[in-house]
């Protein structure tokens, strides 16, 4: 049995030991910054990289939204072109047969004209043949045909177009009249496509704040349970001097002071353990805030074991509000669109167009290569209407579908939404029952291992019985932990659920 002495000195050296705790703890929090909860969800919001991914989407989704809204408006486009080509073009061919004879044009150029049998002056020829007029008529033949080549020549050069070198150029504005409303329900597609990016945007901004909430928790819930492996620690090592001594003294055996070693060698164990999950969390902690994984975090534990249930909790209310049930109504905004924009397939289509165009060579007067020409302008309108199109007619009555089959979804969903937000209320008084019977647990733990310890010092327990109560009153503390941080989380939960982050 320990005599007073021991038992003094043991006193003495656990005060002086949590003095000295104390004044470490106040000189560490002069120096130290302390992580608020708003604070880490401040940073994962603004430094987070799944935030900014979603913010682009929203800003891509607004640029659609706008492209569509331009698409009914006048579209002007500018077009030209340049071609050289090795060869020209000629109107007339370089033979051509008359019924007086033919008149042909040479590849080197040259010109001529040869009369047929048939024509009067031919006839004539043959009729005064071996007469002295036939001279006379073969020199009007020759100098007629001479001149008719040559007036054929000159007319096949005037009709060769010279496209050596080829200049379009073409200014033209399009105006959609009509479509069967196609446009107008595109607008409302993107419209409603920009709503859901920015909807999910800030149902990713709930999901951000409910994942910091977890991390930050967990790492307060394991930086706790570090010092109560700690605590359980000093006092099996303590345990382990104090048989130490009863051995040698002869009050305690040999099996004791095994039994004390082998429970603070599983002690240890634990603190390991608790000390490698603190580093792990703080570095999920320090992933979701958009922090380098090696930050260093002293968290505010104030909050913890504080709860309370939301403000006017209209359940009904939150789930219209709710980003899933916003998301169905966009869905069937787009697909109620959707199937008017496969009815407008079986619309007619106007289109009114107009434009200012040049070329050379140019047909202002003539076929020029000059570049004096000038361009002209059109305008016209196009039509088109669909007649027998029997794709789009399926296509419309699946769209239809579609349609109805979102709005079923959406039904469904607003029920499944109403029992979970129900079911994380009642989960949140549960916690709430929880952390009270957790104090109320820890709190007799507490008290029957101070009583052990006053037992064992006054040898009336044998240290197998104090090992007992360390272990109850670990467990006990272990479980208010427990009950605090997940009345925490399902306190964040629920407030996610109503739409109060």
């Amino acid at each position: 049995m320990p005599n007073t002495n021991n038992v003094m000195t043991h006193k003495y050296k656990i005060s002086l030991f949590l003095l000295g705790l104390c004044s470490f703890l106040m000189l560490q929090a002069s120096d130290t910054t302390y992580y608020s909860l708003q604070a880490c969800r401040d940073l994962a919001l603004t430094k987070g990289t799944s935030a900014q991914s979603h913010e682009e989407t929203r800003l891509a989704a607004e640029y659609n939204r706008k492209a569509a809204l331009a698409a009914m408006f006048p579209r002007v486009s500018a077009n030209g072109g340049y071609m050289w080509n090795s060869r020209n073009a000629h109107l007339l061919a370089n033979q051509t047969q008359f019924s007086f004879g033919t008149a042909s044009v040479a590849p080197d150029g040259t010109a001529s004209f040869e009369w047929s049998g048939e024509s009067k002056i031919g006839k004539l020829a043959a009729e005064f043949e071996g007469t002295r007029l036939e001279q006379p008529i073969l020199d009007i033949e020759t100098d007629a045909g001479q001149k008719i080549a040559e007036a054929y020549q000159e007319v096949y050069n005037k009709m060769t177009v010279d496209l050596t070198h080829v200049v379009v150029a073409q200014v033209g504005v399009t105006q959609p009249i009509y479509t069967g409303g196609r446009l107008t329900q595109l607008y409302k597609i993107a419209k409603a496509s920009e709503h859901i990016a920015a909807i999910e945007a800030d149902a990713k901004k709930d999901d951000i704040i409910y994942g910091v909430d977890e991390a930050y928790w967990r790492v307060v819930s394991v930086s706790r349970k570090k010092q109560l492996a700690e605590q359980y620690y000093k006092l099996l090592c303590q345990l382990e001097s104090d048989v130490k001594e009863a051995v040698t003294e002869g009050v305690a055996t040999q099996s004791d002071l095994l039994k004390v070693t082998t429970k603070r060698g599983e002690a240890e164990v634990k603190k390991l353990q608790a000390e490698n999950g603190l580093t792990l969390s703080n570095m999920a902690l320090a992933q979701v805030c958009g922090l380098p994984l090696s930050t260093a975090f002293k968290l505010d534990e104030s909050g913890l074991g504080e709860t309370s249930l939301p403000e006017n909790n209209d359940v009904e209310n939150a789930v219209s509000q709710r980003s899933e049930m916003q998301l169905l109504h966009e869905a069937e905004t787009i697909a109620r669109s959707n199937a008017k924009l496969m009815a407008a397939g079986l619309q007619p289509n106007i289109v009114a167009t107009a434009g200012y165009i040049y070329t050379n060579p140019n047909v202002e007067n003539g076929i020029s290569s000059k570049w004096d020409g000038k361009g002209f302008f059109s305008a016209g309108v196009m039509v088109n209407v669909p007649i027998v199109h029997a794709d789009d007619i399926l296509r419309y009555k699946a769209a239809k579908h579609a349609a109805n089959a979102v709005a079923l979804k959406t039904e469904e969903t607003k029920e499944l939404l109403t029992l979970q937000t129900t079911q994380a209320n009642q989960k949140l008084t549960e916690a709430q029952q929880k952390i009270v019977l957790a104090r109320l647990t820890q709190n007799n733990a507490a008290e029957v291992l101070r009583m052990a310890q006053e037992s064992f010092e006054a040898g009336m327990i044998t240290a197998s019985e104090l090992m007992q109560a360390q272990t109850a009153w670990l467990a006990a503390a272990t479980d208010l932990v427990d009950a605090e941080v997940e009345a925490k989380t399902t306190e964040t939960q629920l407030r996610k659920y109503l739409g109060k982050l």
